[in-house]
């Protein structure tokens, strides 16, 4: 057999393998999704107690379409369901990518990710305890007296979960600024030197990904700027890629 069979024979064998994977991560989705689905009316009302809570008395959520009613429930079943089948994604993506990585890689890698899932479960629940509150205080306030606050299900149900998405992802600066620092990309002096920048760029996509009012905004952005010093702090225990490599050139 030629070096170009094997390299050919290689190559299917790791589709084969990849494909085997991300089977099993889209298994791992829909058998949460079915074992929520009996709990998805049940999980909206959960979703909705943030903007119910402040809603003057006798003020409910409408249902413009006619079928939001059993799709909003439906979608918001789907959506937790990846979030709580995440790690099982993961390690599925995971177990297919190890093999290639050295030892220290590995090594590294394995705390990064369980960093980045419990960072983005912080993240959401950030936002559903404490923004999400904040938020919709803000909006009824601020409601004139002769206007009925009276909030579509599924564009509410897209309002928080774009929220979600966005506290989540934002929260996932420590690992980015290790993942940057392990590459050997930028050291801690640059980090540090980058400061005011990271300030005012956090503040920037607080504005594009928040409501316009100040509070969300701030408790979108003074997180993210804790957290890059959190994750300058843990940039320090890690060795650049350039220092690995000059080891095993030594």
């Amino acid at each position: 057999m030629s070096a170009e069979d094997d390299r050919e024979e290689g190559l299917l064998s790791h589709l084969l393998e990849l494909r085997t994977r991300l089977l099993k991560a889209v298994i791992a989705v829909v058998v949460v999704l079915v074992a929520l689905l009996p709990f998805a009316q049940r999980l909206y009302t959960w979703l909705a107690q943030p903007l119910v809570s402040k809603l003057p008395a006798g003020s409910q959520l409408v249902a413009i379409e006619v079928a939001s009613p059993f799709f909003a429930p439906i979608k918001l079943a789907f959506f937790v369901a990846i979030v709580l089948a995440m790690p099982l994604v993961l390690y599925q993506l995971w177990a297919f990518v190890a093999p290639g990585l050295y030892r220290h890689e590995r090594r590294l890698a394995t705390p990064l990710l369980v960093s980045a899932m419990l960072l983005f479960y912080g993240g959401v629940a950030f936002a559903y305890f404490l923004v999400l509150p904040t938020v919709f205080g803000f909006l009824t306030a601020v409601t004139p007296a002769d206007v009925a606050m009276m909030t579509d299900i599924s564009r509410y149900l897209d309002f928080v979960m774009v929220l979600f998405l966005a506290f989540g992802a934002s929260f996932e600066v420590p690992v980015a600024v290790v993942i940057l620092a392990a590459l050997g990309v930028v050291d801690i002096p640059q980090l540090k030197a980058a400061r005011g920048y990271v300030v005012v760029g956090a503040f920037v996509v607080a504005a594009v990904l928040t409501p316009p009012d100040v509070v969300s905004q701030l408790l979108l952005a003074i997180p993210m700027c804790l957290l890059y010093e959190a994750g300058i702090i843990a940039a320090r225990f890690v060795r650049p890629r350039s220092v690995d490599a000059d080891a095993a050139a030594s």
